[in-house]
């Protein structure tokens, strides 16, 4: 499975099985989370066989189902650590899902400190959240979600800009607020932007890298 069609395929799972993450698997996301952490300036850590951060009220509460395994998001902090997370995390949820595994983005119903133990965090590292990942029960299912012309503001749009917002939309977000928006300049300048929302700056940094992958990073250029 290509990357490509992981963006089809990824969809928010909640209840695992209990087979173990294979070596090969834990290996190849490893090698991404190294590749992540120096490339993002983050501190990304794979906690494997560590149920206890899902079996405090909140997990309950987002009803999760013997998920045991996660990867523990985390950076120094800075003003852009949350969508560096976002952009990062996705591209591991994106390798995750080529690999034949599943997961899901959890910004609250987990056990905080029990994450930050497992994961090993050191003094200055803050976690900015958690996703599960294993081998799902079920693939997952799509949500209904909004059109290009509610996220996107652009006159006669090339076909990179069209396929760029097709794979945004296609991107996880808090509850599936989907609460960003693109707008084309000129002939390849990109603004992104968040329109409100709660964990905005984590879903910014999600959707950029799934519009990355849809509009191919050679067409365009981000505006600041």
């Amino acid at each position: 499975m290509t990357l490509e069609e992981a963006v089809y395929a990824r969809h928010a799972v909640r209840a695992y099985t209990d087979a173990p993450i294979g070596e090969e698997e834990g290996s190849a996301l490893r090698q991404e989370i190294d590749a992540c952490n120096a490339e993002g300036n983050l501190a990304i850590r794979l906690v494997q066989n560590e149920p206890k951060a899902f079996q405090s009220f909140l997990a309950k509460y987002g009803k999760f189902l013997g998920a045991a395994n996660y990867l523990a998001i985390a950076g120094a902090p800075a003003e852009d650590l949350n969508e560096r997370a976002g952009y990062y995390g996705e591209r591991l949820v994106l390798k995750a899902q080529t690999l034949g595994l599943n997961t899901c983005w959890v910004a609250l119903s987990f056990g905080k400190g029990k994450a930050k133990r497992a994961a090993g965090l050191q003094r200055g590292e803050k976690l900015v959240c958690v996703i599960a990942i294993g081998h799902g029960q079920t693939q997952g299912v799509p949500h209904k979600g909004k059109t290009f012309a509610d996220v996107a503001a652009a006159n006669d749009p090339p076909d990179w800009f069209l396929r760029g917002v097709e794979f945004a939309l296609l991107a996880p977000t808090a509850v599936n607020q989907q609460k960003f928006r693109f707008a084309l300049f000129g002939q390849n300048e990109v603004l992104a932007e968040r329109t409100g929302g709660f964990y905005g700056d984590i879903d910014l940094g999600i959707v950029k890298y799934h519009f990355e992958l849809g509009a191919g990073k050679k067409n365009f250029c981000w505006k600041e």
